[in-house]
């Protein structure tokens, strides 16, 4: 490496370290052959979600949803397309964060049979029918189910800005 290159390598990483990061997770929308969505009990908060969870560091959020998928609940699931990208505002202790939501597909009555809880950040999981879930589901969450289901049906992509004044 010259000593240009060796510069140019220091500019780059101070521009990096001081450059905003953004927290992210990765969900993904399951349904049952009555299409119903699959929904989790996390231990960690309240109310019901959908499966997925944090992004790691360096982690692409495709292969988070999927490593998620095999944690939580034993499934091993090769996600399909992004349905929904949603920023989240700030707020309580949170910074910022960037959720992506992916299409898990349709599970058949052996892959929902075999479903199981594998991690103790869970308490239960259920398939909900759409009425089932939006009294489950805290607002910000239900808009996001609402979304990816119009993008899957369409086969379109939803892009949305959580409004800061949303409850979470």
């Amino acid at each position: 490496m010259t000593e240009n290159d060796a510069a140019r390598f220091a500019y780059l990483a101070e521009g990096n370290a001081k450059q905003a990061r953004k927290r992210v997770a990765a969900d993904v929308l399951i349904t049952d052959r009555a299409g119903r969505v699959l929904l989790v009990d996390p231990t960690y908060k309240e109310g019901w979600d959908l499966p997925g969870g944090m992004v790691e560091a360096n982690e692409p959020p495709r292969d988070a949803a999927e490593r998620e998928l095999r944690e939580e609940l034993g499934l091993t699931l090769t996600v399909g397309r992004l349905l929904l990208v949603e920023w989240v505002p700030p707020h309580g202790p949170w910074d910022d964060q960037l959720v992506f939501l992916f299409d898990g597909g349709e599970l058949d009555d052996a892959a929902v049979a075999n479903l199981r809880l594998t991690d103790e950040e869970l308490a239960g999981l259920q398939f909900v029918t759409l009425t089932e879930a939006e009294p489950l589901l805290k607002p910000r969450l239900w808009s996001q189910l609402d979304k990816s289901l119009a993008a899957r049906r369409s086969g379109g992509f939803a892009y949305a800005e959580l409004d800061p004044d949303t409850e979470r």
